[in-house]
C-alpha cells in the first residue's frame, strides 16, 4: 500500500469519525428538542383538562370537558379510576380498553412514556390525580409522534446523504491534495535512483516551495548528505592518488639505488639514500596507521598534569637545532601555564607545527614563538615570515595530504601533508582548537588553545610572565 493511499485512508476515516460524531450528535439533540416540545404540549393539554375536573356529589372526579381547549385528533386522552374502570376515552380510543401506559398507572408522579402499536406512535404522560392526598385515579394524554417520526427519518436520510457526499468528495480532495504534497518525494526517490545508476553523486534534488516544511527540510538534509558524500568521495580519491605518489617517489628511489647496487656492487652513498628513503616510508606508514587509530578512537591519550612551559622550550631548542643559522627563532613571551594532556602528543603537535614554520620560512626569515594565558585557556602562538597561505587554500589545510597550488608547498624532504590532521586530531581530543590566520607574503600565524588545568593558579597582575629568565638561557645556549 503506497504512502499516498494510506495518508488518505487515514485522513478520510478521520472524517468518517468526525462526520459521525456530528451526525449523530446532532440528530439526538434535533430528536430531543422536538420531544421535548411534545412534552411541553402534553403537559399544558393536561393541565388544561384537570382545570376542568370537578368533584360529583359522590366524591368521585368527574371532567367536564375532556378535551383541550384546541382539540386535535392527534391526542388520546384516558382517564383511570382508583379501582381499575376507565372512566373517559377520547373518540378515537373508545375500542381501545387497555392503558395507554400501564407502567404508568402506578406512578406516583407524572411520567412520560413513548407507546407504539403497529404504525401508531404515542407519546404518552401519565398524571397521577389526587385529592386531600386521595388517590382520584390516573389521567393520560397521548400525543402522535408521526410527524416527528417523518422528520427524524428525512433528518436521517439528508445526514447520511451528506456524509456519503462530503466523505467522497474529502477523499477525492485528500488524493489530489496528498499527490501533489508527495511529488518532491516522488523527485527525491528519482533522483537518488539517478544518482545510484549513474553513481554521479554531484546531482541535487531539486527544492520546491519552502524549506521549513518538512520535505523541504527532507530534501535539504538529503542535498546536504550528497554534498557530505562527495566531500568524502573526492576526498578519498585524492587520498588514494596522493598515497601512490607519496609511495612511488621512494620506491622508484630504491629501486633505482638496489640497481644501481647490483650493477656496480654497494657504496656508501647508494646505502645512505635507501636508508633515507625508508625512513620516510616508516614515518609515512606511521602517520597513517595514527590517523586511522585517531579516527576510530583507538588511541588513548595519557593525560596527566603537565608544565606547558616546559615542554615549549624543549620544543624551542629542537626549533633552534633545526633551523641552525638559517633563520631567527625567537621566544617573544612565555608563561607558567599547567594543562591537562598527553605530554607526548603534545609535543609532537608543537614540533609539526614549529617544523612546518621552519619548512615554509625563507632564509634569513623569523619566527616568533609565544605562550600566554587569555581567560580559562592557554595559547600558543606561531607566526612565521613565510609566503603566507591563499584564502582558497585556508579552510583545507587540515586536510590529509593537502597540497597548496599556490604557496607553501612542500619540499623533496618535507612532510606528508600529514602533520596537521594528526595535530588538529590531538589538540581538539584535549579539548581545544588551532586557529590560523595568514595572508601571501605576509606570513601565517598558528593559535593553539588548549584549557588550563582546574588547579592552575590566576595570574597576578602585572605579572610579564618568563621572558626575561628565557632571554638568559638563550643567551647562554
Amino acid at each position: 500500500m503506497s504512502l499516498r493511499l494510506r495518508l488518505t485512508l487515514i485522513y478520510s476515516g478521520l472524517l468518517v469519525g468526525a462526520i459521525l460524531i456530528v451526525s449523530i450528535t446532532g440528530y439526538a439533540i434535533v430528536t430531543l428538542l422536538m420531544l421535548n416540545q411534545v412534552d411541553t404540549l402534553l403537559e399544558g393539554a393536561a393541565e388544561d383538562i384537570l382545570n376542568a375536573a370537578r368533584l360529583n356529589p359522590n366524591g368521585e372526579l368527574d371532567i367536564i370537558n375532556p378535551f383541550p381547549p384546541s382539540p386535535s385528533e392527534s391526542y388520546y386522552i384516558q382517564l383511570w379510576r382508583p379501582d381499575g374502570r376507565l372512566a373517559i376515552s377520547s373518540g378515537s380510543l373508545r375500542r381501545f380498553n387497555e392503558p395507554l401506559d400501564p407502567i404508568g398507572l402506578s406512578s406516583r408522579k407524572p411520567a412520560f412514556r413513548d407507546f407504539r402499536s403497529g404504525q401508531i406512535h404515542l407519546r404518552i404522560v401519565s398524571v397521577p390525580l389526587e385529592v386531600n392526598e386521595r388517590s382520584m385515579g390516573v389521567l393520560q394524554i397521548g400525543l402522535s409522534l408521526q410527524v416527528i417520526d417523518r422528520a427524524t427519518d428525512a433528518l436521517l436520510v439528508v445526514l447520511a446523504a451528506s456524509a456519503a457526499l462530503s466523505i467522497t468528495l474529502a477523499g477525492a480532495i485528500g488524493w489530489a491534495v496528498i499527490g501533489r504534497s508527495l511529488e518532491p518525494l516522488e523527485a527525491a526517490t528519482d533522483a537518488a535512483l539517478q544518482i545510484t545508476q549513474t553513481q554521479d553523486i554531484s546531482g541535487r534534488i531539486p527544492l520546491e516551495g519552502t524549506e521549513t516544511d518538512e520535505i523541504g527540510s527532507l530534501i535539504l538534509a538529503f542535498n546536504q548528505t550528497l554534498a557530505r558524500l562527495e566531500q568524502l568521495f573526492h576526498g578519498q580519491r585524492r587520498f588514494l592518488a596522493d598515497v601512490s605518489h607519496e609511495l612511488r617517489t621512494p620506491l622508484t628511489v630504491i629501486k633505482g639505488n638496489i640497481g644501481l647496487i647490483r650493477r656496480v656492487g654497494a657504496d656508501e652513498e647508494s646505502l645512505g639514500s635507501i636508508d633515507d628513503e625508508v625512513d620516510r616510508l616508516s614515518r609515512l606508514v606511521g602517520d597513517l596507521l595514527l590517523l586511522a587509530q585517531a579516527e576510530t578512537g583507538k588511541i588513548p591519550l595519557n593525560l596527566q598534569p603537565i608544565e606547558l612551559d616546559s615542554l615549549l622550550l624543549e620544543v624551542f631548542q629542537q626549533m633552534r637545532v633545526l633551523a641552525g643559522d638559517r633563520m631567527q627563532i625567537h621566544l617573544v613571551e612565555i608563561d607558567q601555564v599547567q594543562i591537562q594532556g598527553d605530554r607526548d602528543r603534545l609535543k609532537q603537535v608543537l614540533i609539526n607545527i614549529g617544523g612546518n614554520a621552519i619548512q615554509y620560512t625563507p632564509a634569513n626569515g623569523k619566527i616568533q614563538i609565544s605562550l600566554s594565558r587569555e581567560g580559562g585557556q592557554a595559547r600558543i602562538l606561531f607566526t612565521d615570515t613565510g609566503p603566507g597561505i591563499s584564502p582558497e587554500d585556508l579552510p583545507h589545510i587540515f586536510e590529509r595530504f593537502y597540497r597548496s597550488q599556490k604557496s607553501r608547498t612542500r619540499e623533496k624532504e618535507g612532510g606528508y601533508g600529514l602533520g596537521l590532521s594528526i595535530a588538529y586530531w590531538i589538540v581538539r581530543h584535549h579539548g581545544g582548537h588551532i586557529d590560523v590566520k595568514s595572508k601571501e607574503g605576509q606570513g601565517t600565524t598558528f593559535a593553539i588553545w588548549l584549557p588550563l588545568s582546574q588547579s592552575q593558579p590566576e595570574k597576578p597582575a602585572g605579572h610579564s610572565g618568563r621572558t626575561q629568565p628565557f632571554k638568559d638561557q638563550r643567551r647562554k645556549s
